[in-house]
């Protein structure tokens, strides 16, 4: 068995950087991701006047309930999607500022004009620079009042958790009425972590889809621990599936607050013997993959891990309900595809899905297209394709700037001991 130390959610890093930034006292967050997408988002704070204090195992973050401590700033939020749109939320409670936000070119291509729409409703000045709902863009601050709001997260539950963690720090709180919502499980990692900051969001499903309550009153400040990243242990997960040999994640367990997690039940459906303890996940592989279908809807991180090991697998492997992934760092969906072609394995794709059939990959070059995901899930094919190599294999840095050393050390430990890796 093999113990592997995965690095702090990114999910969870983000957003406890807004609620301590928002709350009322000094946070410390302990075990945060470092990485290129936290350091931008801590850049962010500080560039809006928030202390925040980063030490190894440990960041100190001053809260003001009031907003930033300058009333202007140019803040550049790389190719962090939560910092390009947490940011913007966070200042929008502002009682006065003018605060402009950019970003790197693949930033710029994503969208965020849901979330700048609901701004906008709630009487927000919310100004596009070059193209509508887009960056860059410059939010005037002058504080919200709050009320009822309706919005479609049908493209990216970011747009609702921005809203979410925003109600507090109105004067009246927000009622949400959703519409559409995917990612589901990010959401609920959202409401559980205000409840740790000291704040209790309502929910009420109806007919229609569900409703949102928050009050307003503010945040507390807390000591808040990060647990490991559910999508990066997903590597390692299917790692173990592939090769026939047994991975345990500590600190990432049966209280997980990420979805994610549920990807080991989709490598158990595929014979993976899977163990989930309060404090630790283990997946123990057979060497063997059995073809499925899936829909990965709330999980979609996790969707390029599961094609890159899909051509392995003794039939087709189905992938449902992802569309949301055209509109991450890139188009997750035509990369996979694009990829798995360059190896020579047979793909089918529409809208929302992707069909892989098994076949022997051949090395290749994969194009990256500048996501992390793209180098970290083929990494995993490579463990059974040896020869595969990545156009640019360090654009992992923006959530695990380790990867590299940490799978070749896995590797190595696996050909010291007999097994299939």
């Amino acid at each position: 068995m093999t113990n592997v130390d995965v690095p702090g959610s990114k999910s969870i890093t983000a957003r406890a950087l807004f609620l301590a930034a928002a709350a009322e006292g000094t946070t410390t967050l302990l075990r945060p991701l470092h990485s290129d997408d936290t350091e931008g988002f801590a850049e962010g704070l500080t560039a809006l006047g928030y202390r925040v204090e980063r030490q190894p195992g440990a960041w100190t973050i001053e809260g003001r309930p009031d907003g930033p401590a300058v009333a202007e700033a140019d803040v550049y939020c790389r190719d962090g999607a939560t910092t390009a749109r947490f940011l913007p939320t966070l200042v929008a409670a502002a009682a006065r500022g003018e605060y402009r936000f950019d970003a790197s070119a693949q930033m710029r291509r994503r969208p965020v004009a849901p979330l700048t729409r609901a701004l906008r409703e709630l009487g927000v000045d919310v100004r596009h620079g070059d193209v509508e709902g887009h960056h860059p863009l410059t939010v005037t601050a002058q504080g919200v009042k709050g009320g009822e709001l309706t919005l479609d997260a049908g493209e990216s539950s970011q747009y609702l958790t921005a809203l979410l963690m925003l109600g507090p720090l109105t004067e009246a709180g927000l009622r949400i009425s959703v519409t559409r919502l995917v990612s589901e499980p990010y959401v609920d990692i959202t409401t559980t972590m205000m409840r740790a900051f000291g704040v209790e969001v309502g929910r009420e499903d109806t007919a229609g889809g569900r409703i949102y309550t928050v009050p307003p009153g503010g945040y507390r400040a807390a000591a808040y621990p990060v647990e490991p990243d559910a999508s990066t242990a997903s590597y390692f997960f299917a790692a173990a599936a592939l090769t026939g040999r047994e991975v345990t994640v500590p600190g990432l367990g049966r209280d997980a607050l990420q979805g994610d997690l549920r990807f080991v039940e989709v490598l158990e459906r595929m014979g993976a013997t899977v163990r989930i303890a309060g404090d630790r996940t283990t997946v123990a592989g057979t060497g063997e993959l059995r073809g499925l279908s899936v829909n990965m809807r709330d999980i979609s991180d996790t969707m390029p891990t599961l094609a890159a090991i899909a051509p392995f697998a003794s039939g087709p492997v189905r992938i449902e309900d992802v569309y949301n992934t055209r509109v991450k760092e890139c188009d997750r969906l035509e990369a996979c595809a694009q990829n798995l072609r360059s190896l020579g394995i047979d793909v089918a794709t529409g809208r929302d899905w992707i069909e892989i059939t098994p076949g022997a990959p051949r090395p290749a070059r994969i194009t990256t297209h500048g996501d992390h995901r793209m180098v970290m899930s083929f990494a995993v094919t490579s463990l059974r394709t040896p020869g595969i190599t990545f156009d640019d294999p360090g654009c992992v840095r923006k959530t695990f700037p380790e990867f590299h050393t940490a799978f070749a050390e896995l590797r190595a430990g696996w050909a010291e001991a007999p097994g299939t890796a």
